[in-house]
């Protein structure tokens, strides 16, 4: 027997549960747990609610909603490390560990963060319709648990990936913050409609753009793996991977149902999905600019539901400038976008490596 693999041992004899009331009403930051396994700013609507009965949260400590995890087929449940105390819903679970000598938050977040957990808790539930699982059944679940340096190189070595990931974000968001600059100097802040350059007039986005639907995913996996090689790109971006794809090159999609106003560029072979609407251009950075200043809650104002449809896009006004300034743009801001693309490329690789780091903890 391996002498470094870490003995598999039962959570419950690690944790214990923690449930202090907001009594006095000191605590307002009211928060949920997301599918991604962190806390978020609560949608429910509290008004007139008694909050004196929720769930207070402390640094260190976990929540987790056990009520659907068989439908989703994951446990929402996230580990609070801020020092701002929350609150969560009476019907959360709140737990903390018994002893950080022997087990650290960090590194049982990063256990409950492996898709083998999700997989696990799927057995684990009851025969409600919604999938409920038993707070017995999550303390009855082992996790190896090797010695605390271990625990924290292991640890370490996830949150320097993350690190690296997050400065990505914030370079990329620099960049794009440049490009957006760039445009409104261009085209937005010093035009007056009235009286355009010679050569410029205004028309709209279907003058200079291919706009097309997606098609429905039929076989769609959550992972890379095996023949799911190609990525299917929903409203709010990637959401899976098929073995097939229906867009190639260069183009930008926007959510057509649904998620609206989240605009994603891609490059190469990817699956569109029916609820994106894609758009096609030799003027491609201009497009995407045009893009990301519409205002879409207007756009898909009127219907019963939250609808774009392809005439509502084409019909959208877009200063048409004259083609050597386009091709100006074009050049100077595709400078930009390669680096972006560059960083975002990487990030896919370091989120690669964080799947590898966490598979590893169970070897």
């Amino acid at each position: 027997m391996d002498s470094n693999k870490a003995e598999y041992k039962r959570l419950g004899d690690y944790i214990r549960e923690v449930d202090v009331r907001n009594r006095n009403l000191e605590v307002t930051k009211l928060m949920g747990i997301n599918i991604g396994k962190y806390f978020m700013p609560s949608v429910a609507n509290v008004i007139g609610t008694d909050l004196s009965n929720y769930k207070i949260v402390e640094k260190g400590l976990f929540a987790c909603n056990l009520m659907h995890v068989g439908r989703d087929e994951k446990m929402p449940i996230a580990l609070l490390d801020t020092n701002e105390p929350i609150i969560v819903s009476p019907a959360y679970w709140v737990f903390g560990i018994s002893d950080t000598t022997q087990l650290l938050p960090a590194y049982l977040m990063l256990w409950f963060r492996r898709n083998e957990f999700d997989r696990n808790t799927w057995f684990y539930t009851d025969n409600d319709v919604r999938g409920g699982m038993s707070k017995e059944a999550l303390m009855d679940m082992a996790l190896p648990i090797p010695p605390i340096e271990q625990q924290q190189k292991i640890v370490s070595e996830y949150e320097a990936v993350t690190h690296r990931i997050h400065l990505n974000e914030q370079i990329i968001a620099n960049l794009e913050e440049t490009a957006q600059a760039l445009y409104r100097k261009m085209f937005v802040d010093e035009i007056d409609k009235e009286h355009l350059p010679e050569g410029w007039r205004m028309g709209t986005l279907g003058e200079i753009a291919e706009i097309s639907s997606g098609k429905t995913c039929k076989d769609k996996s959550e992972q890379q793996i095996g023949t799911y090689q190609w990525a299917v790109a929903g409203a709010s971006g990637i959401i899976g991977y098929t073995p097939t794809y229906n867009q190639d090159g260069n183009f930008i999609t926007t959510g057509r149902v649904g998620t609206l106003g989240v605009v994603n560029r891609y490059d190469g072979k990817v699956f569109c999905a029916d609820n994106v609407l894609i758009i096609k251009s030799i003027h491609y950075e201009y497009c995407y600019q045009i893009l990301r200043s519409i205002d879409y809650k207007e756009l898909a104002k009127g219907g019963v539901q939250s609808l774009i449809t392809q005439t509502d896009l084409k019909n959208v006004e877009a200063l048409l400038a004259d083609e050597q300034t386009l091709k100006l743009f074009e050049k100077q801001v595709s400078c930009i976008s390669s680096q972006v693309r560059l960083k975002k490329q990487e990030n896919i690789k370091l989120t690669e490596l964080q799947s590898l780091l966490l598979a590893k903890m169970g070897k």
